[in-house]
């Protein structure tokens, strides 16, 4: 699944896993070209895996810093894991930029998922009898064994009388598209 994504992300190709959750992530080195910005990101008793740029990562960065905080990169990545900790979701508040992220807990076991506010970054998620999975394209889904593809009479309705298919909808019965702005 996560090498499907290999043309947004050519630079790198990590993998978290636990006993709950399998993180994949491809990544296309833009801020910090070091090894340091290696995901899935692992701080404390979180695990990030993102997708986008936060414009103004580096004020963000700076307030943390007066809280304590240290930092061991030069990525916007570091930061954003570093805000959620301080102030959880009210973190994207701060936040100036185009991104997707998921945020897993390993303490309390809890994947936040997030999109930005204009939703410029895309951010799907499938649920079907158990099995939850999200990527930031369809065609990842396809590389799952157990994936439904069961089309959506709905979203062709809407894509015929609109020309697109508007989120929260998909094609695909059991994806849904995370709205701008939101949270799962």
């Amino acid at each position: 699944m996560r090498d499907t994504l290999t043309n947004g992300g050519p630079d790198d190709a990590g993998i978290y896993s636990d006993e709950q959750i399998t993180l994949g992530h491809r990544r296309l080195a833009i801020i910090d070209l070091s090894a340091a910005g290696h995901q899935p990101m692992i701080w404390q008793k979180y695990v990030i895996v993102y997708n986008g740029e936060v414009y103004n990562f580096k004020s963000v960065r700076q307030e943390l810093i007066q809280f304590g905080y240290k930092f061991t990169t030069e990525t916007d990545t570091e930061v954003i894991l570093k805000a959620f900790h301080q102030w959880g979701k009210n973190c994207v508040q701060r936040f100036r930029g185009m991104f997707a992220f998921a945020i897993w807990n390993k303490e309390s076991r809890k994947l936040t998922l997030c999109r930005d506010r204009v939703g410029v970054k895309p951010l799907y998620w499938y649920q079907k009898e158990g099995l939850f999975m999200f990527a930031s394209e369809l065609k990842a889904f396809h590389e799952h064994p157990d994936f439904d593809k069961t089309i959506n009479l709905n979203a062709v309705s809407l894509f015929l009388q609109q020309g697109y298919i508007q989120a929260p909808h998909c094609i695909f019965k059991y994806v849904q598209k995370l709205t701008p702005g939101t949270f799962l």
